[in-house]
């Protein structure tokens, strides 16, 4: 992805750049500067899993990952997931989407089902993924606890959660999902946001030298 143009300050000259003296806030180093690509790779996230299944809540915390992970979710909509969104008979789920997007309905596998039906047994409310205190985990908190994995993963720089989501994104579309169909799994209400994901796909040009 082409970097932005640096800004050019305007600062006189001889004025400290991080100066706090007259009011002004240090600046903050851009995305580009902290980390190299804004997704995971499918070994990465992996990696995560493995990390997420070694805790005292490890059931609930592989589950998280994996779903975000599967259904391209952002951390508000993995947290705000209820079990009336759930049909286990059918084996589906309602993606209630956020910031404007497209809700859908996406299959379960089994390894979703067996465990989400192990933490209904113990469920004290609506949500599918509880505190401690019984409430919903917040999407701060699992901020933080996916960070706390990614440094015990050791993949070397800082993870977010939604970098689950651009794996997701990538991850099919390296698997053949036209963009249409790939837009509709990640609720895009336009295409021009789901475009990023097939356009970076190797798989266009695969066997192009035979």
């Amino acid at each position: 992805m082409p970097k932005l143009s640096k800004v050019v300050s305007l600062r006189p000259t001889g004025t400290p750049s991080n100066s706090t003296v007259s009011g002004t806030v240090p600046n903050r180093k851009a995305n580009d500067e902290t980390r190299t690509r804004s997704h995971l790779t499918e070994d990465e996230v992996e990696k995560l899993l493995r990390v997420a299944k070694d805790g005292r809540y490890a059931q609930r915390d592989h589950l998280m990952v994996l779903m975000a992970f599967r259904h391209g979710l952002r951390v508000s909509e993995l947290c705000d997931l209820r079990w009336n969104d759930v049909d286990f008979k059918q084996g589906t789920i309602h993606i209630r989407r956020l910031k404007g997007s497209k809700d859908s309905v996406h299959y379960l596998e089994s390894d979703e089902t067996r465990p989400l039906k192990s933490l209904k047994k113990g469920a004290n409310g609506p949500y599918l993924f509880e505190s401690e205190r019984g409430g919903p985990i917040s999407a701060a908190g699992f901020r933080k606890q996916l960070a706390r994995w990614g440094e015990k993963a050791d993949l070397g720089f800082p993870v977010n959660p939604h970098m689950l989501r651009h794996a997701c994104g990538y991850a099919l579309a390296n698997k053949g999902m036209d963009t249409r169909s790939l837009q509709a799994y990640l609720g895009h209400a336009s295409i021009t946001h789901t475009v990023r994901y097939t356009e970076m796909s190797p798989t266009r040009f695969k066997n192009i030298w035979r």
